[in-house]
């Protein structure tokens, strides 16, 4: 048995595909490529393959994390040049890593995610500053957002580690967050960017890290 850690790339032709379907793309390539996979026990066994903090649809990445069991050894630069065959454009194979097959679960380990926010404003940059400065300054910050499943509250400021302005031109600002992502909550940037005036959606979301415990 053999855990393997992957980081790799999402871009813009598949972010709009679902966390199930990005799965079952994995899942397809990783047979397609002859690799050992090591499944579940059951009545319906299934590939061991784990993703952490699963990427939200619309969302592009350069940082995504996955941990594959194997049923017997096999080398990363051996796993690279087989699977890379079989992925398709907008997944692109960064690294890859063994891990203790006995280390706690990848999602259990995440702590915080980073993105890079494109928000569209009229506002000159020190206002912008000026409402990320007051965002932080919140002790505590109650949120309601409606979801399909129904309605949730929660604290937004306590799920908000870091935020930052990185460049403002021509009427787009981008924006650095750090926000926590583990069993006692996950921050979404769109609420963030709604939390501090912006009007419309953000034009992009882009996650630049996963920070592990």
């Amino acid at each position: 048995m053999q855990r393997l850690r992957l980081k790799f790339s999402r871009g813009e032709e598949l972010k709009f595909l679902s966390h199930l379907d990005l799965m079952r793309l994995w899942e397809r390539a990783l047979r397609r490529a002859g690799i050992p996979l090591a499944y579940s026990e059951g009545f319906t066994p299934h590939p061991q393959i784990a993703l952490a903090a699963p990427l939200l649809v619309g969302v592009t990445s350069e940082a995504e994390l996955m941990d594959i069991s194997l049923s017997r050894w096999i080398s990363p630069q051996s796993f690279t040049a087989k699977i890379e065959k079989h992925l398709p454009r907008g997944i692109t194979l960064i690294e890859v890593w063994p891990v203790g097959v006995n280390v706690p679960s990848l999602q259990s380990q995440v702590k915080f995610v980073d993105y890079k926010v494109e928000v569209v404003t009229e506002k000159a940059p020190g206002d912008v500053e000026a409402e990320l400065a007051s965002f932080l300054s919140k002790k505590e910050l109650p949120w309601h957002h409606h979801r399909d499943t129904g309605d949730r509250y929660y604290d937004l400021r306590a799920l908000v580690d870091s935020l930052s302005l990185i460049d403002c031109r021509n009427a787009v600002c981008v924006l650095d967050m750090r926000l926590r992502c583990d069993e006692k909550g996950a921050g979404r940037p769109e609420q963030v960017t709604k939390a501090l005036g912006f009007i419309k959606r953000p034009k992009s979301i882009h996650r630049t890290n996963i920070v592990l415990d």
